[in-house]
């Protein structure tokens, strides 16, 4: 079942062409990563899908409805949430007061469910920039998932985590959201943890679409080895 659409997405600035027709359909429980060099355009499709960034054309639905105009304010607030490369964590609020404001706002059923499958319950009482970096980015995951959000549009949120902390963050990410049903959109450099991690992938190149499938598929394409995976693949 379709839950979160983007159809034709294209992003000019000026003479520049960030994204050129970009498609991508997230389903239910589903984590669909995205991935490609620098300047591949994954950060403005995010910013697109989520209303940061004006399309030049294109369409977003959300269970069909057209949301391509609504304001970020207004998907958040209907069930399109996201996450950002920087922390966005408030440095002198206990993680607690930070993690219970947002349950208020967007009225989270199982906040302590919540944190508790992030390990958060330990630093609850400390103040946010007292706590690891590893420890911030799952308090951002956290606030991303507050609301049980219909889709979530997560950014990297491994950027700047070592090679554990990422492979805890991203089975974090595939656990919750197939625990709640969460249509899931991964934007991550760490291309072995999208591999692992994702239910399909998009491969963008110059902000076109290179290849769409499955992990196998994506892995096994020679379009993908030579612009991107490598040796990796």
């Amino acid at each position: 079942m379709t839950l979160f659409q983007g159809t034709g997405v294209t992003v000019r600035y000026g003479a520049v062409k960030a994204l050129t027709d970009v498609d991508i359909t997230l389903e239910p429980g589903v984590v669909h990563g995205v991935i490609g060099p620098n300047g591949a355009g994954k950060s403005t499709f995010i910013d697109a899908l989520s209303g940061r960034t004006r399309m030049t054309s294109g369409t977003v639905l959300l269970e069909g409805e057209d949301i391509t105009n609504r304001p970020v304010g207004w998907r958040r607030h209907h069930g399109v949430s996201r996450s950002f490369q920087r922390t966005s964590v408030f440095n002198s609020m206990t993680v607690r007061t930070q993690l219970e404001m947002v349950a208020w706002r967007n009225d989270e059923p199982d906040l302590d469910g919540l944190m508790a499958t992030l390990g958060l319950e330990p630093v609850l009482d400390q103040v946010c920039n007292e706590i690891a970096y590893g420890t911030q980015r799952s308090v951002d995951l956290a606030m991303a998932l507050i609301g049980s959000p219909r889709v979530v549009l997560l950014d990297e949120p491994c950027a700047g985590l070592v090679a554990d902390e990422s492979v805890r963050m991203l089975q974090h990410v595939r656990d919750l959201c197939k625990d709640r049903g969460v249509a899931a959109l991964l934007v991550e450099h760490d291309v072995d943890g999208v591999f692992r991690t994702c239910d399909r992938i998009t491969v963008l190149n110059l902000g076109t679409v290179l290849a769409s499938g499955e992990p196998a598929e994506i892995r096994a394409n020679p379009d993908v080895v030579r612009a991107y995976l490598g040796s990796a693949a």
